[in-house]
């Protein structure tokens, strides 16, 4: 079984009543130590509002907390108020129910010194692909603004006094304004902290990493870039897939597929893809998959061009549905796969070793 902060909660049933700034840290702990998760709480950020969506934890937004808690093995009062959370523990000392109370940190802003922001590219989603540079800012951080496609259960190793706020996304879906997040991180330095912007792949892949940089250069913030393995090669790499081969293809090219080819927003130059006998990768596409795909084929990209989906990549629910130019995305749909995924269309796509 297994355990976190030293007590036992695998396959235990584990209540959080708040959605304070540590929230998605501790469930993130819990749900890798085997717990079953219910959060109870009011305007929980994406990052949560994404696992409760996936069917990993039970989200509770119009239930007393009283009846929340019953049959807890263990409840955590976490919503950063001390009022609210002493009335959890009492709540949960009358039903003699296990209880803990987690403290929000100060985030160090009282410390006299210059701020500054660190870009942190998290990886693809295996914690383990997390860079040495990446952990070690995180441990030595003041504050962390987190994606939820970050590897969270690294928030982990952050001091017990950091800030944590979760500024995560949802696609086509709730989430904190790329304006907003960037004035935090502003905000924050200017108090002499440091700030960790702690992403998922690599901050200057689709990751708006350059736009954060302008903000805080124009606000005389120094920034430091610590790289990220990006899911556009790893996702593929973990699924068995090269995106180049001496026989197969001598290069590759990622582009973003969040608008469709007809989108008078979309900059990308399809037809030439259709025609550059490259690998073509494709990120945040799986919404516009279809018409992607017969876009290429009207450009002359052969109907059965070898194509796969990649979602969730080096994580431990990676699913890989692979097919034609013509069919991967009915077979995706079939299969029920969706964001995040990286699409490959090409010959590697149909790569086997043997």
């Amino acid at each position: 079984m297994g355990s976190w902060r030293g007590i036992e909660v695998g396959d235990r049933q584990v209540v959080l009543i708040g959605a304070g700034p540590l929230v998605p840290t501790v469930v993130t702990a819990l749900l890798e130590a085997g717990a079953l998760v219910r959060v109870v709480a009011d305007g929980v950020g994406p990052a949560i509002q994404d696992l409760a969506d996936r069917g990993r934890l039970e989200l509770i937004t119009d239930r007393p907390v009283a009846d929340s808690i019953d049959g807890a093995a263990l409840v955590v009062a976490c919503s950063g108020d001390q009022r609210d959370d002493d009335h959890v523990l009492a709540l949960a000392a009358a039903a003699n129910l296990a209880a803990v109370r987690l403290e929000p940190g100060a985030g160090g802003q009282d410390r006299q010194r210059a701020g500054r922001v660190i870009l942190v590219g998290g990886g693809p989603g295996d914690p383990g692909l997390l860079t040495v540079a990446g952990l070690d800012a995180i441990r030595n951080a003041d504050v962390i603004a987190a994606d939820r496609l970050a590897p969270l259960s690294a928030l982990a190793h952050a001091r017990p006094e950091a800030e944590i706020i979760d500024v995560g996304k949802i696609p086509r879906g709730p989430g904190v304004a790329q304006r907003t997040i960037e004035e935090l991180l502003v905000d924050r330095a200017l108090k002499g902290n440091t700030v960790v912007r702690f992403k998922g792949g690599d901050s200057f892949i689709f990751g708006r990493g350059g736009e954060e940089w302008q903000a805080c250069a124009a606000a005389g913030i120094p920034v430091t870039i610590i790289p990220g393995v990006t899911s556009a090669s790893a996702a593929p790499a973990a699924a068995g897939i090269p995106l180049t081969h001496r026989q197969l293809s001598q290069g590759f090219t990622v582009v973003t597929g969040h608008v469709p080819p007809s989108d008078r927003r979309s900059t990308v130059n399809w037809e030439a893809l259709a025609q550059s006998g490259l690998t073509l990768v494709i990120m945040m596409g799986m919404a516009n998959l279809a018409v992607i795909t017969d876009a290429l084929i009207g450009y002359g990209l052969d109907p059965a061009t070898p194509a796969a989906v990649v979602a969730d990549g080096t994580m431990s629910s990676m699913r890989t549905e692979r097919g034609t130019l013509t069919d991967i995305a009915a077979r995706a749909a079939e299969a029920g796969l969706g964001a995040p995924a990286t699409v490959v269309i090409g010959s590697v796509a149909g790569f086997t070793p043997a």
